[in-house]
């Protein structure tokens, strides 16, 4: 009896140890818009502390599906899970403050707001969150100080190089310590010293904090650096 019963323990220790827990789950996918399928059954799974890069040509799939696990969008068909919460099934006002919670964006361009400094820009979405102006002013001079701008915090957009905008809307992504960064081409408006530099700090974030990232992107210096590259065709996911 009690042999039996170590071993129904061992085999369970068997069984968790091969088990995956995957912070962003992504399960049948489907997307139309009108008589367009874009997404055709597309299954994404994330750990927590991963790089994901995402490439194909253009109207492959990749920027709808970033929008949906984004949770800009919705899709037609299958289920999006974020730390184990089916987003579908949240009224639109948890949603929102879901999504500015635990999911930062970074686009191609930065869309900086031009009348704020760097550190109020940084700041806006601890400020949606209803965060206190003092805790959100200290990470984010925090944040400016970890991605190389300290000495940036009060200057505008228009008083910054390209490669300092997009940093600064990485430190936006981050302020409120987001569960998942997503990307839609953050280095395509950089010229190749500044885009390389971009995509060491992402590297840099992951191993430091234990970022997780998925990249869409076109740059294949970016997708060789990460931990997984996903290649999309026609609305699936073939690699």
């Amino acid at each position: 009896m009690l042999q039996s019963a170590n071993s129904i323990v061992n085999n369970l220790h068997l069984c968790n140890s091969n088990l995956t827990l995957y912070m962003l789950q992504a399960t049948g996918i489907h997307k139309s818009y009108g008589k367009l399928h874009i997404l055709k059954g597309v299954d994404l799974e994330v750990q927590k502390g991963e790089i994901i890069t995402i490439v194909g040509a253009s109207g492959a799939g990749k920027s709808t599906l970033l929008h949906i696990i984004g949770t800009l969008d919705r899709q037609d068909q299958g289920t999006v899970r974020l730390n184990n919460i089916d987003i579908a099934t949240l009224s639109p006002k948890k949603l929102s403050a879901f999504r500015n919670e635990h999911i930062g964006f970074i686009f191609q361009f930065h869309h900086l707001l031009p009348e704020f400094t760097a550190l109020e820009n940084i700041a806006i979405p601890a400020y949606i969150a209803n965060k206190g102006k003092k805790q959100t002013e200290e990470r984010a001079r925090e944040l400016l100080d970890l991605l190389g701008l300290k000495d940036r915090a009060n200057h505008k957009p228009n008083e910054l190089s390209g490669g300092e905008q997009q940093r600064v809307s990485v430190a936006r992504a981050m302020i409120n310590s987001p569960s998942i960064i997503l990307a839609d081409e953050p280095s395509g408006n950089l010229d190749s010293n500044n885009a390389e530099s971009l995509h060491q700090l992402f590297a840099d974030l992951r191993d430091r904090l234990q970022q997780t990232f998925v990249i869409v992107t076109h740059n294949e210096n970016l997708a060789n650096m990460a931990d997984r590259k996903i290649i999309m065709k026609d609305g699936q996911i073939i690699m």
